[in-house]
């Protein structure tokens, strides 16, 4: 074998080893299934739930909205004359879809500069913190799984405005996140996961 050959061979090696599995796992409206297939992430929501009280299946629906499950999941990028790169939408990136300067407020708060977006328990406890937070300056049940994904999703000061009330398409996501919470519920409930 030649010597550029060995050392391709070895570099892929070397990144498949680093690579994590950031595939979402199938049948996505069973929550039996998903739990089934990736163990790590219920036993990350249940640990996130004993910290934040954030029910298992409100951070299920929310993490089914925002990456459906997947751990690298990234905003679109933007074209300028359909054919030109500007750059993604937004820094969102993760099971959560945690912006930069969130992510950033959240490792200094709880200590954990080494903290992952693309790390399921990381993404789970940094749910359940800004839950929490909401709870906390709006006084959003963390069981009021439409309220808590509208200030997830436009903040808590856009929530606070009610930016969320000219948004139609934004209003029934949050309706859809609360019917999928609902069902996932019932669904671990079913299965004894929960």
């Amino acid at each position: 074998m030649s010597r550029p050959l060995r050392a391709l061979v070895l570099l892929l090696f070397v990144a498949a080893c680093g690579s994590g599995n950031y595939s979402a796992p199938r049948n996505l409206n069973d929550a039996c299934s998903i739990v089934d297939q990736r163990p790590s992430y219920l036993s990350a929501m249940k640990r996130a739930e004993r910290r934040w009280g954030v029910p298992v299946a409100v951070q299920m629906a929310t993490i089914y909205q925002e990456s459906k499950f997947i751990g690298n999941a990234r905003t679109p990028v933007q074209y300028s004359l359909g054919i030109i790169p500007m750059g993604r939408q937004s820094s969102a990136y993760g099971y959560s879809q945690a912006l930069d300067g969130t992510w950033k407020d959240y490792q200094r708060d709880q200590g954990g500069r080494g903290a992952r977006r693309d790390d399921i328990r990381d993404a789970t406890d940094f749910m359940g913190w800004y839950f929490t937070a909401s709870r906390e300056e709006l006084g959003i049940s963390l069981t009021d799984t439409r309220n808590q994904y509208l200030a997830y999703h436009e903040g808590r000061a856009g929530y606070r405005r009610g930016s969320f009330k000219r948004k139609n398409w934004l209003m029934k996501v949050s309706r859809d996140v609360a019917d999928r919470a609902v069902l996932y519920d019932a669904q671990l409930r079913t299965c004894g996961k929960v």
